[in-house]
C-alpha cells in the first residue's frame, strides 16, 4: 500500500459554522494501509461510535489482508508468487472487484495505468524492496518491461484469475485506498447514516450534507514539496461523490539536482515528467477516481483531458508547473460547473 509520505491530497473542513457547536459531530480515526483514516459524521444518527469504529477497523483489515504487497500471506502476495501459466487462482469479492476496476482503467487509459508495474516500482526503490535514491540503468529497466502488461492477467468466471505469462506481478496500491473508501462509505450507510465524509490517506468520499445543510468543502493541497499540509490550492464542494488526487510532490527523491517521482510510465519504465505536478479526479466511486488520477499523471494534459471529457460523471483538474515555477490549472469541461471552486490566496 502507499506510505504515509504519499498523502498528496489534504482534507480540510472549511468554514464549519460556529453556531453548530452545541452537538458535536462524531469523529472516528485510526491507522490502515500504512497511512491514516479520518471520518466525520454529522449528528442525528443512532449508531454508537465505538461499535462503528470496530466494524470499520475489521473491514479495513480485511481489505488490507487482501491487497497489501507488504503482507507475505496476503491475497495479492500469494497471487504474485504463482509460477505456472494458466494456474487458476480463486479470489475474494474484494480482490475481484478491484481487478475489474483495474482492467477497466487499463483499457480506458490505453495502458497509462497498469497494475503490473510492480517490478519497475521495486527497481526504483519505491516498493517493498526500498532502496530509494539509486537510479537503475537503462538495461535494468528494459529487462523488466516485458513483465509489464496487464493483458497477461485474465479474469475468468467463478472468481478465478490466471497468468498468461510468468513472471507477472500486480500492485494495486493506486486504487486500493480508493476502494477502501468506497467500502467504508457503504458500511456507514448500512448503519443508517447518510451525512458523513470518509478519508483514507487523502482519498475522499462525501455523502449528504454538513450539519448546517450545506455541501461538504474539501481542499486540494498546494502541489509543492515544501507546502504545509494545511495549505490548499483549491477548495471544492462534494455531494455523494469521491475525490482523489495523485501527485509527484510528496514521494520522490532527488539526485544530482534532478527529482524522480514515484509515479511511472508503464511503457518506458521511467518516472513521469515533473511538469504535471498533480491530478485530481471527481467521480462517483473513489477506487476509479484514485486510479484515473494516476493515469492522468502519465497521460499528460492533452490526452488526459481528451479522455475525461468523453466520460459521463467524471471531471478532473490537472496542475502543471511552468518553467518559471508558476502553476497552471487545466480543467475538464465540467469541472468548474459541477463544483464550486475557490482560489485561495
Amino acid at each position: 500500500m502507499k506510505t504515509a509520505l504519499q498523502l498528496i491530497f489534504l482534507v480540510i473542513w472549511f468554514l464549519w459554522p460556529a453556531g453548530y457547536g452545541a452537538v458535536q459531530e462524531t469523529l472516528i480515526s485510526g491507522k490502515t494501509m500504512g497511512t491514516t483514516y479520518n471520518i466525520k459524521i454529522v449528528p442525528g444518527h443512532s449508531a454508537k461510535p465505538e461499535e462503528l469504529k470496530r466494524k470499520i477497523d475489521i473491514r479495513l483489515e480485511e481489505i488490507n489482508q487482501s491487497m497489501s504487497t507488504f503482507i507475505k500471506d496476503s491475497e495479492i502476495s500469494r497471487f504474485n508468487r504463482l509460477s505456472r501459466v494458466g494456474e487458476r487462482f480463486y479470489v475474494s469479492d474484494d480482490f475481484l472487484r478491484v481487478m475489474i476496476v483495474a482492467k477497466n482503467l487499463y483499457k480506458l487509459s490505453n495502458g497509462a495505468w497498469d497494475g503490473t508495474i510492480m517490478p519497475i516500482v521495486n527497481l526504483w526503490g519505491f516498493g517493498s524492496k526500498e532502496k530509494k535514491g539509486n537510479i537503475p540503468t537503462k538495461k535494468e529497466i528494459d529487462s523488466l518491461l516485458p513483465e509489464i502488461c496487464f493483458e497477461h492477467i485474465e479474469i475468468l468466471e467463478n472468481r478465478y484469475l490466471v497468468k498468461t505469462k510468468v513472471p507477472i506481478s500486480i500492485d494495486l496500491a493506486s486504487i486500493a485506498k480508493g476502494y477502501a473508501v468506497d467500502q467504508i462509505a457503504e458500511l456507514i450507510k448500512t448503519s443508517g447514516i447518510q451525512n458523513f465524509v470518509v478519508e483514507i490517506g487523502g482519498e475522499v468520499y462525501a455523502s449528504g450534507f454538513r450539519e448546517d445543510g450545506r455541501l461538504w468543502r474539501l481542499g486540494i493541497n498546494r502541489p509543492d514539496k515544501d507546502a504545509p499540509f494545511d495549505q490548499a490550492h483549491k477548495i471544492v464542494t462534494l455531494h455523494n461523490r469521491a475525490l482523489a488526487t495523485s501527485g509527484d510532490y510528496r514521494n520522490f527523491f532527488e539526485t544530482c539536482g534532478k527529482s524522480y517521482s514515484h509515479i511511472f510510465n508503464p511503457k518506458t519504465g521511467y518516472p513521469v515528467s515533473r511538469s504535471i505536478t498533480g491530478a485530481s479526479v471527481l467521480a462517483d466511486k473513489c477506487a476509479f477516481a484514485d486510479g484515473l488520477a494516476t493515469a492522468l499523471m502519465v497521460m499528460g494534459v492533452e490526452k488526459g483531458l481528451k479522455l475525461v471529457n468523453t466520460m459521463d460523471g467524471v471531471e478532473c483538474l490537472m496542475i502543471v508547473r511552468e518553467k518559471n515555477g508558476t502553476l497552471t490549472d487545466h480543467c475538464s469541461q465540467g469541472f468548474n460547473q459541477s463544483v464550486i471552486v475557490l482560489t485561495t490566496k
